[in-house]
């Protein structure tokens, strides 16, 4: 597939998730509204559906504090309200909260969270002494705001599911980017793994492409956004390795990572990600030349200043708008990812 790099890709799943929007929702009762943070990919999304965002005010007062007013009647309505809890993260999901809760009070028949990226996800659990678990915190906040259920892609860990006590769909970026990865037709692929935790995201990969080989980078985390790669387990020599991960922050393990598989014998490495966080120094480490291409999608919006020309983004688009349609019409989601 050639096309210009640092660009943005329209790239519908692989089947069932169908490339044309689907019919129009029988009781006109479907209604997608946007937050700030990622205008663009709830635009994407309500075109798959055939609609239009909804007419919104959102605005912040001199003191920080946020506005939104709901333009429309949105009484008996399924509202889906997009927004990736993404930087500024505490802006964001402040935003997320006040939706909904102008949403619960529109009489809205029912109130879907859609969050493409789950912010705080990583602290998911307790590490140390007199810490908060983030993550749970999150969840109960959207809960208590008034939202009836929840949309999220790729959440950090899977345990984040049961901290929520409304139901929520989880989906997956990875068939559009594994789409994108077998048009490459690779004949010498090996799929690597960051760390021993991400492993059966990884096997799962490789078993997609073909049952390609599985690599794991040995890594030791010596404190936040801080990580020493020590060893690389598996055969990489002469292969092609893709990396597979969930989020790229700071791009510090992929790149030592990187460095680890070139040196022994990798041929070429790409980084394969769903959510581009982007902290810095995360471009120049990305643009460094260790990679051929870095891959990740757009459930966070990647300003012009975070592009480089190894950089390819994929559209998530049709699958988030595919699950609001299943969800809206009391069918399977499960069943577009087995």
């Amino acid at each position: 597939m050639n096309m210009p790099r640092g660009s943005t890709v329209i790239c519908s799943a692989t089947s069932p998730i169908p490339s044309s929007p689907p019919r129009v929702a029988k009781n006109g009762r479907l209604r997608i509204f946007s937050g700030s943070s990622n205008v663009t990919l709830a635009e994407e999304v309500a075109r798959y559906l055939g609609l239009q965002t909804g007419p919104m005010v959102r605005k912040k007062f001199a003191d920080g504090e946020l506005y939104v007013q709901i333009q429309e009647s949105i009484r008996g309505c399924d509202v889906y309200l997009i927004q990736p809890v993404c930087r500024p993260v505490n802006d964001h999901l402040m935003e997320l909260m006040i939706m909904i809760d102008a949403c619960r009070r529109a009489s809205a028949r029912q109130i879907t969270a859609v969050i493409p990226y789950y912010g705080y996800a990583r602290a998911d659990r307790k590490t140390a002494g007199r810490e908060s678990i983030t993550a749970k915190l999150v969840a109960n906040v959207v809960t208590k705001a008034g939202a009836d259920r929840v949309l999220a892609m790729d959440l950090h860990s899977a345990q984040i599911q049961g901290y929520f006590d409304i139901p929520l769909d989880h989906v997956f970026g990875a068939p559009v980017l594994l789409e994108y990865l077998d048009n490459k037709n690779f004949d010498d692929l090996v799929v690597v793994s960051p760390d021993v935790g991400g492993v059966v995201r990884a096997r799962a990969f490789a078993k997609k492409l073909h049952d390609a080989p599985l690599a794991i980078i040995d890594k030791r985390r010596q404190a936040h956004n801080v990580a020493e790669v020590l060893n690389i387990i598996g055969d990489v020599r002469g292969k092609t390795a893709v990396i597979v991960d969930d989020i790229i922050d700071t791009g510090g393990t992929l790149t030592e990572g990187a460095r680890l598989l070139r040196a022994q014998g990798a041929k070429a490495v790409y980084a394969c990600a769903t959510h581009a966080v982007f902290s810095p120094p995360a471009t120049e480490r990305l643009a460094s030349g260790l990679f051929e291409e870095v891959i990740v999608t757009n459930t966070i919006p990647v300003p012009e200043h975070h592009r480089f020309d190894q950089l390819t983004v994929l559209s998530v688009a049709n699958v988030i708008g595919e699950t609001i349609w299943r969800i809206h019409e009391d069918s399977s989601v499960s069943s577009m990812f087995s």
